[in-house]
């Protein structure tokens, strides 16, 4: 075993080296994982230290830098998504403009709260960009409607109303008809027509 005393040289070097190693774990702890501390070439007590911690930093490295990546994916998928329910969105509630002033909503599916709350919400902004004066709700793609449909439709309607606008309700069919019937529900305050033809016939002949 070697007892001899370190110089002034040696002890200098160590304080050196150690000062180097804090720096490059401080630098890790605040996220530089590029850093690596240089190996002496000579036999130095601390090269074994320093390959440790060279070690240590590139394994945690690597390991943040794949956590990168899938972070990246992660967000490239969700916002992928996210772009696909909006196009959905777009297609399941598509406004269209048939006229000067003249909206158009056509519903295919099953309506509930949430999907009917988002189409007012998407009716009331185009009615107010396009100051539309006349809209029409066309339900020729709907083949069952129950008592919470038809009430969707009404508050949907006077929505429309509170923004200045006329608002038509078209394409009921013979079952819904009767089914409405037969149900008790009072449309009176909605304005229905037969086709969407007969909604924008009527637009016209007002004009």
């Amino acid at each position: 075993m070697n007892d001899r005393t370190l110089t002034q040289d040696e002890k200098d070097d160590v304080r050196s080296k150690v000062a180097e190693a804090m720096d490059a774990l401080i630098g890790f702890d605040l996220g530089n994982y590029a850093v690596q501390l240089k190996i002496d070439s000579r036999r130095h007590p601390l090269n074994g230290v320093f390959a440790a911690i060279n070690e240590l930093i590139a394994a945690f490295g690597a390991e943040q830098e794949q956590g990168k990546v899938f972070r990246e994916e992660l967000e490239s998928k969700l916002a992928m998504v996210e772009k696909q329910r909006a196009a959905i969105r777009e297609l399941s509630t598509p406004v269209i403009e048939l006229w000067d002033g003249v909206l158009c909503l056509p519903i295919v599916g099953v309506m509930d709260t949430a999907r009917s709350t988002e189409m007012t919400s998407t009716l009331l902004d185009a009615i107010v960009v396009k100051k539309a004066r006349y809209t029409i709700i066309d339900i020729t793609g709907i083949e069952v409607m129950d008592t919470r449909t038809v009430d969707h439709f009404i508050r949907m309607a006077k929505s429309v109303r509170l923004l200045g606008a006329e608002c038509s309700l078209t394409g009921i069919s013979p079952n819904i008809a009767q089914t409405v019937v037969h149900m008790g529900i009072d449309l009176s305050d909605i304005v229905t027509h037969r086709s969407l033809r007969d909604a924008l016939w009527h637009y016209v002949r007002k004009r």
